[in-house]
């Protein structure tokens, strides 16, 4: 049988809500033309396309290892949408996010995970960190910790700094074998115990098919016009980033035991 890519609705934005004045990415609720609210990242914001290329990416490889994500979709923003807008600020970002935008649904009532408090297996945990050492997501820490507690489950969020080798396409091949020393700083580093025994079941799931269809899901509008020749050659340097990085997994799985026998 063959796997199922992965697939996003396309909605369009009606109505903005209320801005969400988090760092410097500065995210809004809003309602969709389907009726729902969603977090939407603007690809005018500080860091462009390239997080809401990193949300995409991140967020889909977490739902394909079996963590819960909330759904991506992607999300139209009208060029008349931000002109009553009062907030300068606020229209300045909707004006030069016009076109395809990224929004997650908006969880109602969502908390703020805190291991402190809330229980996580050693299991989920290292699920989490091996995935955020493989895109090199740098913010999953004590500060800030992204994610969620929804009706007594764990969710992943935000995960728009992951990835950072393409904000200097330059040395991306060099990124791709990174040992990520910064995942000292991750929250739940010391309850991964069983990172090196996620490491095959990931393998097994991310496989060369997935991972294409997912690569694919890109836009051509939220690509660059340089250094590469084209937009598929975009893609296929993301492809060969996360290929390359799962074949050498064993580079983050060392720094990740490492670290955690400082911890425990």
């Amino acid at each position: 049988m063959m796997e199922q890519a992965p697939n996003l609705r396309h909605v369009k934005v009606m109505r903005y809500v209320t801005p969400l004045r988090e760092g410097g990415s500065m995210p809004a609720i809003a309602e969709a033309d389907d009726d729902f609210l969603y977090v939407l990242k603007f690809r005018g914001a500080g860091q462009g396309t390239n997080a809401l290329i990193a949300e995409l990416i991140g967020g889909e490889l977490a739902r394909k290892l079996g963590l819960k994500v909330p759904e991506l979709v992607f999300a139209e923003l009208d060029e008349a949408f931000g002109r009553t807008e009062a907030d300068e600020e606020i229209q300045d970002l909707l004006k030069f996010s016009e076109g395809l935008n990224l929004a997650l649904h908006y969880l109602s009532g969502a908390i703020t995970f805190d291991p402190a408090v809330d229980a996580i297996s050693s299991a989920e945990a290292s699920a989490i960190v091996w995935l955020d050492a493989l895109l090199m997501n740098m913010d999953r820490t004590a500060k800030n910790t992204n994610m969620l507690k929804w009706h007594k489950e764990l969710w992943l969020i935000d995960h728009g700094a992951s990835l950072y080798f393409h904000h200097n396409w330059a040395s991306w091949k060099d990124q791709a074998l990174s040992p990520f020393t910064l995942i000292k700083d991750h929250v739940l580093l010391k309850y991964a115990g069983e990172v090196r025994e996620f490491d095959h079941k990931a393998k097994q799931l991310l496989n060369v098919e997935f991972l294409k269809s997912l690569v694919a899901l890109i836009p051509d509008s939220w690509l660059g016009d340089a250094f590469f020749e084209s937009k598929n050659a975009f893609r296929d340097a993301y492809f060969e980033f996360l290929v390359t990085r799962m074949n050498n997994s064993d580079k983050f799985i060392k720094t990740i035991e490492d670290a955690r026998a400082k911890l425990v």
